[in-house]
């Protein structure tokens, strides 16, 4: 439980500093959503865009089994760097966006 619990903040913490540094229109908002409980945590654009409705997930990441899955990446830089950076081990890590067959070619857990 201690490792989830520092995942857990890790998570939180990347989900504040992103939503931080994301510039938007006015009436554009960027929402934070943690979940603690359930294990989720997911970055989003919402509001609207002159007659234009904006509701765009930017990161999605939870905690499962244990790891970190990825199970969405908007950022540019990409933001298993930003796990690896903070601590987190390569082989905790799930690049979920990719099919279970593709994940044994990728530097990271396959699940």
């Amino acid at each position: 439980m201690e490792k989830i619990a520092h995942y857990r903040a890790i998570l939180e913490r990347m989900i504040a500093e992103e939503a931080a540094r994301i510039s938007t229109h006015p009436e554009v908002e960027v929402c934070q959503i943690c979940d603690p409980v359930r294990h989720h945590y997911q970055l989003l654009y919402l509001g609207w865009h002159g007659p234009t409705r904006v509701f765009t997930p930017m990161i999605h990441l939870r905690i499962h089994h244990g790891k970190v899955w990825i199970e969405h990446d908007g950022t540019e830089e990409g933001i298993a760097m930003q796990l690896l950076a903070a601590g987190i081990p390569r082989d905790e890590i799930v690049l979920a966006f990719y099919s279970p067959q593709k994940r044994p070619f990728t530097e990271f857990a396959v699940a």
